[in-house]
């Protein structure tokens, strides 16, 4: 029975016009939204989006090869080479040959690294602040909640990126 009542809204929406208002058109607005935002708030400390998950995840997890990384983050293996290229240029991670396969790389977050950590969290609690202003503590759970299933639905391998 959901299908039917979906289409019929879909097609309500698309047939008076509000594209503003269609839940595509409000994800893609609120992605961007988020990134720009994020994308300011990270570059006061010099990083951008994403780096900061690389920096917490080599701080949680320890050293990994660049394949585990990004398999951890749920990513591109090319995306993580440009990511720890930016990292390791800014003193933030070093990378190193596997004593045991000289082909891979390690990744090691370095002291510069751990130290930008604080700095992280404040950042990410401001955009927290920021994406979550005039909504109640239930609202924000509620949210929270509905995007998860969203991303599930559209994502099944995000599982990855799940804490544990």
């Amino acid at each position: 029975m959901a299908e039917p009542l979906l289409a019929e809204h879909v097609d309500a929406v698309t047939m008076s016009g509000e594209y503003d208002n269609d839940l595509s058109c409000l994800m893609a607005q609120t992605t961007r939204g988020h990134r720009v935002l994020l994308a300011a708030l990270l570059a006061e400390i010099d990083l951008y989006p994403g780096q900061e998950r690389v920096v917490n995840a080599l701080a949680e997890h320890g050293p990994k090869s660049q394949n585990a990384l990004a398999k951890i983050l749920g990513i591109d293996v090319s995306t993580m080479t440009k990511s720890l290229q930016r990292l390791e240029r800014s003193g933030f991670v070093s990378r190193s040959p596997c004593p045991t396969n000289r082909r891979i790389s390690v990744v090691e977050i370095t002291p510069a690294g751990d130290a930008l950590r604080p700095e992280i969290r404040r950042v990410m609690r401001e955009a927290h602040r920021r994406m979550t202003q005039g909504l109640g503590p239930e609202q924000i759970d509620v949210l929270s909640s509905l995007l998860a299933t969203v991303r599930d639905n559209l994502c099944p391998e995000a599982a990855t990126c799940r804490p544990t």
